[in-house]
């Protein structure tokens, strides 16, 4: 079985390394340090799921969330929230902008973020 890929959006060298850490023993990953810079490498690359910082230079994760569901090739892959925006209200922002799931940083629970993750690849198989 072929290892499934994810792109890390995330400005933060150590927040990358973190989740870096956490994923690389499961997954394929993909770095981006813009939004930017993501959305051309997705166009380019598509993987299985994106993580999405919120809080991103030049283009914040709610822009780049609303340009991969409006680009056709992109519009079906499973996007995860990372932010630590955890105000009310914020959850059903982040939901509302196109995002499936969403996870507070910092990362504490490991077995959460690898538990939304597992859980979105397995609900985007049968649409792929």
């Amino acid at each position: 079985m072929t290892r499934k890929s994810i792109a890390v959006v995330e400005d933060n060298a150590d927040n990358r390394l973190l989740v870096q850490a956490l994923l690389e023993d499961w997954y394929d990953l993909t770095e981006y340090a813009t939004g930017i810079e993501a959305l051309a490498g997705l166009r380019g690359s598509t993987p299985d799921l994106v993580l999405l910082d919120i809080s991103l230079p030049e283009m914040d994760g709610i822009e780049v969330a609303r340009a991969i569901r409006a680009d056709e090739r992109l519009r079906h892959l499973p996007l995860v929230a990372l932010t630590a925006h955890a105000m009310s209200g914020d959850r059903e922002r982040f939901l509302q902008s196109g995002f499936d799931a969403y996870v507070a940083k910092p990362i504490i629970d490991e077995q959460e973020l690898l538990a939304t993750i597992a859980g979105l690849l397995d609900q985007a198989e049968p649409a792929r």
